[in-house]
């Protein structure tokens, strides 16, 4: 699914709402969820899952064509954890189709 499909199910959901209104929506969630995580937030959807940002320390990497040692930075890294309700529902899903 892409924001585009986000965009359009929630135009038609929302009977009143053009696909522009439904487009600022969406938008603004997806802005206020990154900016949260850029300031080291945590974000929960009941139901669905929870973002988090991991931390990778600095590290001595290794280009794989040279073989040379390369300095990687350290990081932050955005994670998403599927919630219990989410990883049941695609569980069950996958089952009851065998």
């Amino acid at each position: 699914m892409t924001k585009r499909d986000i965009i359009d199910e929630l135009a038609a959901r929302r009977g009143g709402a053009t696909s522009r209104e439904s487009e600022t929506i969406v938008n603004a969630m997806f802005d206020a969820m990154a900016g949260a995580l850029a300031h080291g937030q945590r974000i929960e959807i009941r139901g669905f899952g929870s973002f988090a940002v991991k931390h990778r320390r600095a590290r001595q990497g290794r280009n794989p064509k040279t073989g040379q040692s390369v300095k990687v930075d350290a990081k932050r890294i955005p994670f998403f954890r599927a919630g219990k309700e989410l990883r049941f529902e695609l569980n069950g899903a996958a089952n009851q189709g065998r």
